[in-house]
């Protein structure tokens, strides 16, 4: 049978498509804009006549209808990592949380500790020979699809064909439904003059033909925009946005000097604008990879000159980094932080940064503390972590002792908390 003809019998309406799903089934979806909309608000209009289904995904975008406390017994979500849909169910208790390292969810999937019942995905076009690509999010979800019982794809004409192991044929597919409403876009975080600050140390400590990891925010947004006169740069990260397509189309990311696939731009998934999805549309220089292969330290690392740069809520004078937590509250989760800065600190000439403003609530609460607020999740460890950048300097934490570590922190904190740092590091007998 040809790929088209399979294809038109396996077109189906979302609300047939959901007839596959049955009582305890965990459905996966990608990573953020790969959620596929008209899927999930019919699963969500039909949630009553479901029972114990749950809905895996790391960063949901959009509060559908099944983010409902009152329906959690038929529909439930489980996030592998908070945003602002997920959020306030997380805190309050009645959305599930799966802590792990982003890199090792696809094992997880595969060994069955993550269940992975239903893929439910957007996807492009197919092309002639059968493929479709899951470019906005291959991140766990091409392991969930070798195990799902069920595949289920929304394919939309907006969403980019990308290259890289991120394609699944028709032949994996149970049931497609086509959709073409505009891919959620997501735009840049606002950047402010501490974001500016602290992305001006960041920015004069990377070197022409760095390769470069970049996590989602303001302060690394704010070390991008002030990468545009360098020379050679390179990308190997988790998720692309606009803030790389600007380095891109700067001229500063040429890919040349990697030493790891050379002149090739590689992520797992895509977070950013119409005109991003365009880059991404058959574009030799992009590869789209699962989050096992791109997140991998040991693979990262054989990048010389990887640098990382990703952010943290709370750091301590030990240097372990709450990135995910405001004590026991969750507020993201752990993502790819740890992967990446355990690849820079592997790779040759590789720079690990964690970035964070001296305060908070407007300078009235420090984030440099002498113990992490009771409860926080620890993201980074303290054997683990290197530089640390706040709008007054730049502390390297990695080789150095206890008292050297304090003493560095203390240094980049805001200066009115210094002093109390200070006392609370000599009753620790940290100085």
């Amino acid at each position: 049978m040809s790929v088209q003809h399979l294809y038109q019998k396996k077109r189906d309406t979302a609300d047939d498509a959901l007839s596959l799903l049955k009582k305890g089934d965990c459905i996966i979806v990608p990573t953020g804009v790969g959620e596929p909309p008209t899927l999930l608000t019919a699963l969500s209009e039909q949630r009553h006549r479901f029972t114990d289904v749950k809905v895996a995904q790391l960063l949901a975008m959009r509060q559908y209808g099944y983010f409902d406390p009152e329906t959690v017994d038929h529909v439930r979500h489980v996030a592998f990592f908070f945003g602002g849909a997920s959020r306030a169910g997380g805190q309050s208790g009645w959305i599930d949380f799966i802590p792990s390292y982003f890199s090792e969810m696809p094992s997880l999937i595969k060994r069955g500790q993550i269940a992975a019942d239903v893929v439910l995905s957007m996807a492009s076009p197919m092309d002639a020979h059968g493929y479709f690509s899951l470019s906005l999010g291959a991140d766990y979800t091409m392991a969930a699809v070798a195990r799902a019982r069920a595949v289920v794809l929304e394919v939309n004409p907006n969403v980019p064909f990308a290259y890289g192991n991120c394609q699944v044929h028709i032949s994996q597919v149970t049931a497609l439904i086509e959709s073409s409403e505009p891919v959620l876009e997501v735009g840049l975080p606002k950047i402010g003059p501490v974001q500016e600050a602290i992305g001006k140390y960041v920015a004069d400590m990377i070197e022409d033909g760095s390769t470069l990891q970049i996590g989602y925010g303001g302060i690394p947004d704010a070390v991008v925009m002030q990468l545009t006169a360098k020379h050679d740069l390179g990308i190997h990260t988790e998720m692309i946005g606009d803030g790389i397509l600007t380095l891109i189309e700067s001229g500063a990311v040429t890919n040349r000097k990697k030493t790891y696939l050379p002149g090739k731009t590689v992520a797992t998934f895509a977070l950013g604008s119409k005109k991003l999805h365009q880059f991404m549309e058959r574009n030799p220089a992009l590869e789209i990879h699962p989050v096992d292969f791109t997140n991998d330290p040991y693979l990262a690392a054989q990048n010389d000159k990887l640098v990382a740069i990703n952010a943290t809520l709370q750091i301590d004078l030990l240097g372990q980094c709450g990135s995910e937590s405001l004590g026991c509250v969750p507020y993201s989760g752990t993502g790819g932080q740890v992967d990446f800065v355990r690849a820079a600190n592997r790779s040759r000439g590789g720079k690990a940064f964690i970035v964070l403003p001296s305060t908070a609530k407007d300078d009235t609460i420090t984030r440099i503390v002498p113990t992490l607020t009771p409860g926080t999740h620890v993201t980074t460890g303290k054997n683990d972590i290197n530089y640390v950048v706040t709008e007054f300097g730049v502390a390297q934490l990695r080789g150095k002792s206890v008292k050297q570590r304090a003493q560095e922190l203390i240094a980049i904190a805001h200066p009115a908390f210094r002093a109390e740092l200070t006392e609370a590091a000599r009753q620790m007998h940290l100085l």
